[in-house]
């Protein structure tokens, strides 16, 4: 097999055939499949989430992302009387926020829509994001006011991948069992495979921390160009506690749940800042240099998450894996299967 070019975009494409898309969780938990790979010897073994701590090394730390999605997608009226789709991305200051808005709007555009929630445009960015302002009875809203009212008139915001509607079931699906911060529009999926049975049981077999990072809606884009040292990463907040700095200043070998999680962690050893907005762009020309093992989904062809995956195990490696994995149809991105790599 011809080596692939880990500079080039289309290195880290592949065909994955639409009905291995998960627009559903697997239940129980545990029932979900979880392809596990051994740097050392390149080897792989096909398993059950379940069956995970079979696999996890003895003396290590956890770390996982706190974040919680919002209900981030609501829907509304132009003043002029045209339907409008807003999905919230992220906080810009106290009273400006960073949102995507299907419809045409101009700078000075009125939106309108439930529970007396307003709108303005404030400007339009090229890459179709527009900052706005909501408002309430003439009353300018900061984050926690907005996402109250959100919580009530909002839907989650399922991955555009997922061609159905929402449900109520989503609410609870599309959310880990530790979320607290809000701020995300976008689950970290791999920690919605823990159910509380084996969520209990991680942290009693290890210390486990918390880092946030709010996920926005660029972690779906793919990488454009043809070269990836040419791209320019998203960036999201995010905070680290003092126990996970601890953590990972500590010599303990680290496992990191998900990959906003393993951003966050080298973020932190690349700056030493523990909070602010997260840029960096893992490849295999920027590896990890503090995490040792990643749980993670499997990743859209050419986003910037396939190519984080491969910063630990190079892209040769990755694509071989996605391609058994593809022949052993599991099941792919949010709602879809687990990959442990050791």
């Amino acid at each position: 097999m011809q080596k692939l070019d880990p500079n080039l975009v289309s290195s880290y494409d592949y065909h994955l055939p639409k009905s291995l898309i998960a627009s559903h969780p697997i239940k129980p938990k545990e029932d979900a499949r979880l392809l596990v790979y051994k740097k050392s010897d390149k080897s792989i073994v096909h398993a059950k989430f379940g069956e995970i701590f079979d696999f996890l090394p003895k003396n290590m730390s956890v770390l996982l992302n706190d974040t919680k999605v919002i209900k981030a997608r609501i829907f509304g009226f132009k003043q002029s009387g045209g339907k409008v789709e807003l999905l919230f991305n992220s906080v810009v200051n106290e009273y400006e926020f960073k949102v995507y808005i299907k419809g045409k709007v101009q700078v000075g555009s009125r939106l309108i829509f439930d529970e007396e929630l307003k709108a303005i445009v404030l400007s339009l960015s090229d890459d179709g994001a527009r900052i706005v302002n909501f408002f309430k009875n003439e009353k300018p809203l900061h984050a926690s006011e907005l996402f109250d009212i959100l919580d009530k008139i909002g839907h989650v915001p399922l991955p555009p991948y997922i061609k159905r509607e929402d449900t109520k079931e989503d609410e609870e699906d599309y959310q880990t069992l530790f979320a607290k911060s809000r701020g995300a529009v976008a689950a970290p999926t791999a920690s919605l495979h823990f159910s509380e049975e084996s969520f209990s049981k991680l942290k009693k077999c290890f210390e486990t921390e918390f880092i946030t990072l709010h996920i926005g809606a660029g972690t779906f884009k793919g990488v454009e160009g043809e070269k990836i040292n040419e791209h320019t990463m998203h960036s999201e907040y995010f905070i680290i506690s003092d126990n996970a700095q601890k953590i990972i200043q500590s010599d303990k070998p680290i496992l990191c749940v998900g990959t906003t999680v393993v951003r966050s962690v080298e973020y932190f050893v690349r700056t030493k800042k523990t909070k602010g907005e997260c840029n960096l762009f893992l490849t295999p020309f920027n590896s990890p240099l503090r995490v040792n093992y990643l749980l993670t989904n499997f990743h859209l062809p050419k986003s910037t998450l396939i190519m984080l995956a491969a910063s630990f195990i190079g892209v040769d490696e990755t694509l071989r894996i996605y391609k058994e994995a593809i022949d052993k149809k599991y099941r792919f991105f949010s709602y879809g299967d687990a990959m442990l790599i050791l």
